[in-house]
């Protein structure tokens, strides 16, 4: 269904949900990261997607913080960022808003910024190469933490987590991922899940997260 890709091109045949309710049989194209109003040039790489849902990736409450005329910029549509999953089955509304989890078999791709992932339920990189970078893993690195809902969440420098909830250890764990200021998790128990860093806060599965 898709092809290891990491540059413009043109995803077809895909149920593209624009907004979170709002579906369109139509293309997606992706030039610089961002999407495009049209194709960037006649040599453009196509991606058949057929039978897939593309959705974008976004947590209410991380929407919720963003002002009022932000809110928009999750959303499908020429001008954003090409940030989003590719899900061979149907995702809902409420899905899409409050917590998108998809297993292996289901996740054809993922894309931040127009950078592949995750492809075919499998990541495109190891673990922890993208904390070398010093200045990523000061962003990322640590314990963050929900307290209202008895939740921490340990990022470690070699790119995995741990998650302690109403005092249980290890209640989850896996590897992560971040680009931008995305992070992209895929758990030990078998599904996919996603998180966004906005204002120093992580947004995660209806979790909103402060770094301890």
């Amino acid at each position: 269904m898709t092809e290891q890709i990491d540059g413009p091109f043109v995803l077809t045949g895909a149920t593209v949900m624009r907004t979170p309710s709002t579906p369109a049989r139509d293309a997606l194209y992706v030039s610089a990261g961002v999407l495009a109003a049209e194709p960037p040039d006649d040599d453009t790489e196509v991606v058949d997607a057929r039978g897939a849902y593309a959705v974008p990736l976004m947590v209410d409450s991380a929407v919720a913080q963003r002002p009022a005329s932000q809110r928009g910029s999750y959303d499908l549509v020429p001008g954003n960022r090409a940030t989003f999953a590719l899900v061979r089955r149907a995702v809902g509304e409420s899905q899409i808003r409050r917590m998108l989890v998809v297993h292996p078999a289901d996740l054809a791709a993922v894309y931040v910024s127009g950078h592949l992932e995750a492809h075919d339920g499998r990541p495109t990189r190891p673990a922890g190469v993208d904390l070398a970078d010093p200045a990523v893993g000061e962003t990322w690195v640590g314990t963050w933490v929900d307290p209202g809902r008895g939740l921490e969440q340990h990022l470690t420098a070699d790119g995995r987590y741990s998650e302690t909830r109403n005092g249980r250890p290890d209640a989850y764990t896996g590897r992560y991922w971040v680009r931008d200021d995305r992070i992209t998790y895929l758990d030990d128990s078998g599904f996919w899940a996603f998180g966004e860093l906005l204002d120093g806060t992580l947004h995660h599965a209806g979790f909103v997260m402060t770094r301890r």
